[in-house]
């Protein structure tokens, strides 16, 4: 645990002394692409539109729903 901590402490304080922040990159050239799209707008959806409901139907013999599944005999 202690040595994860000094490893943490360490990339940080060598980070801080570093000389040039690394620049971020332009991005307003790539916000103007996609703002330029076409696209169709969003319509809400019923997130139960193909729900059924499905009953329970008991408890059944173990052995004979497998031979069910498994199309055994």
């Amino acid at each position: 645990m202690k040595s994860q901590l000094l490893g943490g402490a360490c990339a940080l304080a060598l980070g801080a002394c570093a000389s040039t922040p690394t620049p971020l990159p332009d991005t307003t050239t790539l916000q103007a692409v996609s703002r330029s799209g076409a696209f169709s707008p969003l319509r809400p959806q019923d997130p139960f539109a193909e729900y059924t409901y499905r009953a329970p139907t008991g408890p059944r013999d173990w052995r004979e729903v497998n031979k069910e599944q498994t199309g055994g005999k």
